[in-house]
């Protein structure tokens, strides 16, 4: 199993483009989900930071989400947007889960 944890924060002026471009990349999700992945995203109280969570079978199935048409674009507007805290990306060791992917 593969983990992933990236945070970044946005400008206040583009909380709700970021919002959108997130919710592309969901209903895509929805639409067509890609086996073994659970993607999901949270903002903090700061209603600026965002934190995305990436929990994949393998290597393969993680890197699968960076295919997306919809999210191709999401990362391109947010670049473009110069965010106030850059894209970090942690990987995280699995220890235990309640769920098989």
């Amino acid at each position: 199993m593969k983990a992933v944890l990236v945070e970044y924060k946005v400008k206040p002026e583009y909380v709700e483009q970021n919002k959108a471009n997130i919710r592309k990349v969901m209903s895509r999700l929805k639409a067509e989900p890609i086996a073994g992945m659970l993607y999901s995203t949270y903002m903090r109280d700061d209603e600026q930071s965002f934190v995305h969570i990436n929990i994949s079978r393998d290597q393969e199935t993680l890197s699968k989400l960076g295919e997306l048409e919809e999210f191709k674009e999401f990362r391109m507007q947010l670049k473009e947007s110069g965010p106030l805290i850059p894209p970090q990306a942690t990987p995280l060791t699995p220890v235990g889960a309640g769920f098989d992917l």
